[in-house]
């Protein structure tokens, strides 16, 4: 009682403030100023909003957005967000004043003149028409997607995270449609039909930001089953009845194993009246966490009997992400999108521990080294890299906030800040965070004095490093012997690049000898640790660092280690050692490219992990691709080809031959091995113990028309093959940039500059990868200017992934001078770029700046 009343005190203080300065701009976006000011006089928000959605696409959507709520002090006039033309209004009434009010539209805000509001509760009803691409309307569905901001690009609203509101919600869609939202469907009233078209009625939410507000519409097959005590509903598009059958009732069990485990480690019951998920074909992330409404993409959750079990771990992992979600980030909110990372973090780091329960703590332990720390170096060892906790001043960009900083180093850091302070206190005080913050807002420093009452540790000194700076340690030894015994051990870190500054952490290294082997935990709080439990141990045969594969960094790497690491029992510990040889590689330390494919190579038929095989086929097709010269490859693959083959035919597990199958895919060029896919292909029957679905036979027609120029007619056939609507229009759009003519690639090419043809954004990356591929990168080469221009507008009107996504598949592969002097020359051009988006394309590109240094390197060892 005392708290409401102080932030009310505290509300009006704030609003005067406010009133005593210059009035807030109206500037495109929602700026941090507006957002505090509005946080300041605004509460009890209310949302009753009627949205009429016709079945053709080419005709609006309408709709009226009813907006009820209290304003604590009247000192400027109001801004509502709305980004749409003026046209787009079609009508503003204020409760008790008569008539409608002048449509005053300025820099993506309807204005409301302060003479037409008051203290106390105000209700303004605005007749709008919606903005069509945060809807993402298809021919016979669509769906809301308006993470971070655009909610306001379809209806009025306060677009900001920490002015959460309930939302009463009527949908108007074709009879023959579905329809999925946050609240629960009303049957009183009933849904009411008229003509062509139903109206749905749902209940009012709970409380929620805009961000998580949404609704899907459209032809699908609905289930219900009831799930931890809660009648759970599932809409698909999916056809493919062998997937049905293999998949539904495992989606439905995964959400209530992730909604068991939540329940029982917050201490808190599921906090939101619905348990409702969809599954999108192409949907343009992995999955969006909307209570009621969780949007997937499709291809994640269907899978069939040949599923790798990675595949299998990535739907329970992507499903317990999408539930920790409802505690953290929809439950308790960040108050400002700058704290972002801090959904995302618990929601990986949740979602990892959900799957460890699962699946055991060996494969947890794998599955967190593999799917967090690659991703993460990937970023972090770039000279694009930037902090987990990032400024941010206006929420238009807040897309650019996301990456794999947020999504992979962030769950590194809380697993290390887990083990400082044990895990019994860590979870006390992240379970007092979200009591005290539920159905609000809260930062990182309240997330901090909640765990700061559980310790002893200065966490926010600890806190300065990890989260508030970029990079990564690297980490050296220095090692005495005397009479054969070790005299004295000292670990050291240094950072890879920028000022001094250093990463409290613990690892194990180990020992190995020849008959037995000694592992020591390493804490390391300072620039250098004194390992005293390894003085007096015999001399080993050599050290293996970061045994555990916790540790972050770059560590020592003795090479001789690469003739035993296919025989170590730990799969943890082969995945920490393959991880540190590329990078090692990456570094031009240790490896090179040529030398580090073959010792992968050498172990692809030994690997039975399937997680780290999977590991190091990706390294071998990386390093193929990017790291090899055009002319090493084509002495090299004939030899590649053939051992993945071997290999494929020596695995005994169905899984591991379907991976080192997918590699062989990816990497050939020889023309017995074109011979031998295309025969596959064209009969559809797959290798010995290997199963392949529609999928995986779209995915070779696409391969084989990349790599032979005459067999165009492979793409028309598999689109006759394929009966799946969603899939057939896909596969028959790439089309196009697969197409051997050159004049029509560059035609492809062209109509992305429009926006209507980057609609697809999953159906965009995946074309424009097959554009740069190294097969076609002489003629692809010019698109590269252009691509860089596009990219500001794709920030602008993509989805949060979409510029880094477009960069990735733009630069990936490519390792020429000329491509580097592209990049060069575009940041040389625009001194004053945008800097997230320049970070981006730093990142996007650093591998093509290391393969510029590491191939001159070659060059000079070859001449010596």
């Amino acid at each position: 009682m005392k708290r409401s009343f102080l932030i009310i005190g505290l509300g009006l203080i704030t609003a005067v403030a406010y009133a005593q300065q210059k009035q807030i701009p109206v500037e495109p976006g929602v700026s941090r100023q507006l957002a505090e000011y509005r946080r300041s006089v605004i509460g009890d928000i209310h949302y009753h909003l009627a949205i009429d959605i016709p079945r053709e696409k080419d005709k609006p959507v309408t709709g009226i957005s009813g907006i009820r709520f209290d304003l604590r002090y009247v000192t400027e006039n109001l801004q509502i967000d709305f980004k749409q033309p003026a046209d787009h209004i079609r009508k503003i009434e204020v409760l008790g004043h008569d008539g409608n009010l002048p449509v005053i539209a300025e820099n993506e805000h309807i204005i409301i003149d302060k003479k037409y509001l008051h203290t106390g509760e105000n209700f303004i009803s605005i007749k709008f028409i919606a903005g069509d691409a945060s809807l993402n309307r298809n021919t016979d569905y669509l769906y809301a997607l308006f993470v971070p901001d655009h909610a306001r690009t379809v209806f009025p609203c306060f677009d900001q995270p920490d002015l959460k509101a309930k939302f009463l919600l009527a949908l108007t869609v074709p009879n023959d449609w579905h329809v999925l939202a946050n609240g629960l469907m009303q049957t009183i009233p009933a849904p009411k039909t008229t003509g062509e078209h139903t109206e749905y009625f749902f209940n009012e939410t709970d409380k929620l930001p805009t961000y998580l507000f949404s609704f899907t519409a459209g032809k699908y097959t609905t289930i219900h089953k009831t799930i931890a005590g809660h009648d759970a509903e599932f809409l698909y598009r999916e056809t493919d009845t062998a997937k049905i059958r293999f998949s539904t009732d495992a989606i439905f069990k995964s959400h209530e194993n992730a909604i068991d485990f939540l329940q029982e480690w917050t201490g808190i019951p599921f906090p939101f009246q619905k348990v409702g998920f969809v599954a999108i074909p192409d949907f343009q992330f992995g999955g969006m966490e909307h209570p009621g409404e969780v949007q997937y993409k499709a291809s994640s959750l269907f899978l069939d009997a040949g599923a790798t079990k990675d595949q299998v771990i990535a739907r329970t992992n992507l499903i317990s992400h999408e539930t920790a979600h409802m505690w953290f980030g929809d439950l308790v909110t960040m108050r400002w999108f700058n704290d972002v990372w801090m959904k995302e973090v618990f929601a990986n780091f949740m979602a990892d521990k959900i799957t460890g329960a699962e699946m055991g703590k060996e494969v947890f332990d794998l599955k967190f080294l593999q799917d967090h720390y690659p991703a993460a170096y990937g970023v972090d060892r770039t000279e694009g890299s930037h902090p987990i906790r990032q400024s941010l001043d206006n929420l238009q960009d807040a897309g650019s906030l996301y990456g794999n900083i947020i999504y992979h180093k962030a769950p590194i850091m809380m697993r290390q800040l887990e083990m400082m302070m044990g895990e019994e206190n860590f979870q006390k005080g992240v379970r007092d965070y979200l009591k005290k913050y539920a159905y609000s807002n809260a930062t990182w420093p309240d997330l901090i004095a909640e765990l700061c009452k559980y310790t002893h540790k200065d966490i926010r000194a600890w806190n300065r490093v990890w989260v508030d700076q970029p990079g990564r340690p690297v980490f050296g030894q220095t090692i005495t012997y005397r009479n054969g015994k070790i005299a004295a051990m000292t670990i050291t870190q240094h950072p890879e690049r920028g000022a001094a500054r250093v990463w409290p952490q613990a690892f194990s290294i180990t020992l190995v000898y020849g008959d037995h082997e000694k592992i020591i935990p390493v804490s390391i709080q300072g620039q250098s640790v004194n390992v005293s439990a390894a003085i007096g141990l015999a001399k080993p045969n050599y050290i293996l660092f970061n045994s555990n594969g916790i540790g972050y960094g770059v560590f020592p790497m003795d090479k001789s280690i690469t003739r035993e690491w296919y025989d170590w029992k730990s799969p943890v510990r082969r995945a920490s050692a393959y991880i540190n040889a590329y990078e090692h590689m990456l570094s031009a330390k240790t490896f090179r490219p040529g030398e580090l494919i073959r010792l992968f190579t050498g172990g692809i038929g030994r690997e039975e992990n399937e997680m780290n095989l999977r590991l190091i086929t990706g390294y071998i097709s990386t390093i193929y691709w990017t790291f090899l010269t055009p002319a090493q490859r084509d002495a090299y693959h004939n030899e590649l080809e053939q051992s993945l083959w071997a290999a494929m035919q020596k695995q005994q597990q169905g899984n591991n031959k379907k991976i080192l199958f997918k590699t062989y895919q990816d990497v050939y060029i020889g023309k017995e091995a074109g011979e031998r896919i295309y025969s596959i292909w064209k009969a559809q029957h797959a290798p010995d113990g290997v199963k392949l679905n529609e999928d995986d036979y779209t995915s070779m027609a696409l391969s084989i028309a990349l790599k032979n120029d005459t067999a165009t007619h492979v793409l028309l056939q598999q689109t006759a093959r394929i009966t799946n609507a969603d899939r057939k229009a896909r596969l028959a759009w790439l089309s196009s940039a697969l197409s051997p003519d050159v004049n029509i690639r560059d035609a492809f090419f062209a109509s992305l500059s429009e926006r209507k043809n980057r609609e697809k954004e999953a159906w965009v990356v995946t074309a424009v990868g097959y554009l740069h591929h190294p097969l076609r990168q002489s003629t692809s080469i010019k698109y590269l200017p252009k691509s860089l221009d596009l990219l500001q507008e794709i920030k602008q009107t993509g989805d949060i992934f979409f510029p880094q996504s477009w960069l990735g598949a733009t630069f990936g592969n490519y390792q020429s001078p000329q491509a580097w002097a592209v990049v060069n020359d575009f940041l040389k051009g625009h001194p004053g770029y945008d800097t997230k988006l320049r970070d981006k394309l730093l990142q996007a590109t650093d591998n093509l700046r290391r393969a510029k240094i590491i191939l001159a390197l070659k060059t000079v060892d070859e001449k010596n």
